[in-house]
């Protein structure tokens, strides 16, 4: 018989026009309620550190923030069509067996990014590529809910005490305050200030960098500016934290009230929006001198 020169649609084509007409949300559903199951134990764990440490405290923001960044994508998700993935199996297996060995041996960190490499593995077994290409950027962003291993905590937070240390007894000496220092310690005429972990800065620079990259997201489409806006809140969290550090010695040498207890966490919001605004405000100028150079947008 001669060919009529049709031949029925592949496999893959089918998958892609059964999933063109809409998501089917219910394996994505139940495949995610099982993950969530599975991982109970480390999800109340981290919520437990939210309340408990400051440093962390920004962590019951961050699946909210992504799960809105992924809500805004539903349009653009709902035109995908559903092309499943068997490498996401292996996703599930690295998964799988990273939380056994971080539960095994009480690594909280081995055992909660295993959580983020099995929602990657869940998303392209079920939905495919292009989906965890679109939701790239809310997945990335639940990064920020998990605690940095406390050995590259100490590597960070140390010379971050040193940096915030150096730059107090500078400004400390220009108002003419005398103060010597040894590592985090300042000795100031009517007291002795320890410039501890906590204020080291690095709890302002992961609330401003998770901030950033949402404000960037928001606000601004070009990617280049969004890469500049992330990369500047390095500098920026240093320098306020440094300068907060610096207030705190003038403020205990007047009045020692001010540098303690609900006036020292004030002055640290206060630092922190800022900080904030100076990021809001080099937005602005690079924004400008970028039409100044190629127009508006």
């Amino acid at each position: 018989m001669a060919s009529s020169g049709l031949t029925p649609p592949s496999r893959e084509l089918a998958t892609e026009r059964h999933g063109a007409g809409g998501v089917n949300w219910l394996p994505i559903l139940f495949f995610g309620a099982l993950l969530l199951l599975l991982f109970a134990p480390v999800i109340v764990g981290m919520a437990k550190e939210w309340s408990s440490d400051d440093d962390m405290g920004h962590g019951f923001f961050v699946p909210v923030v992504a799960g809105w960044v992924a809500w805004q994508k539903r349009d653009e998700l709902s035109k995908i069509p559903v092309k499943t993935n068997n490498w996401g199996f292996l996703f599930l297996l690295w998964g799988g067996f990273q939380l056994f060995a971080g539960t095994l041996g009480v690594e909280l960190f081995v055992a909660r990014t295993a959580f983020l490499i099995s929602l990657v593995g869940v998303i392209l077994t079920v939905w495919g590529v292009a989906a965890l290409r679109t939701l790239a950027f809310p997945l990335f962003l639940l990064a920020f809910m998990i605690r940095i291993p406390a050995i590259i905590f100490t590597q960070i937070t140390f010379p971050l005490q040193l940096f915030a240390s150096s730059v107090a007894e500078t400004v400390l000496s220009l108002v003419g305050i005398p103060v010597f220092r040894e590592g985090n310690i300042l000795e100031l005429p009517s007291q002795r200030l320890s410039v501890v972990e906590a204020c080291s800065g690095i709890r302002s620079l992961l609330s401003l960098t998770f901030l950033s990259l949402v404000y960037g997201y928001v606000f601004e489409r070009k990617n280049w500016l969004r890469i500049v806006l992330f990369f500047a809140t390095v500098p920026i969290a240093i320098a306020a934290n440094a300068f907060r550090v610096a207030l705190t010695g003038i403020l205990s040498e007047y009045k020692r009230e001010l540098a303690e207890g609900f006036f020292h966490a004030a002055e640290g919001w206060v630092i922190f929006m800022i900080a904030l605004m100076i990021l809001v405000l080099l937005h602005q100028a690079l924004n400008k001198v970028y039409e100044s150079v190629y127009g508006k947008r």
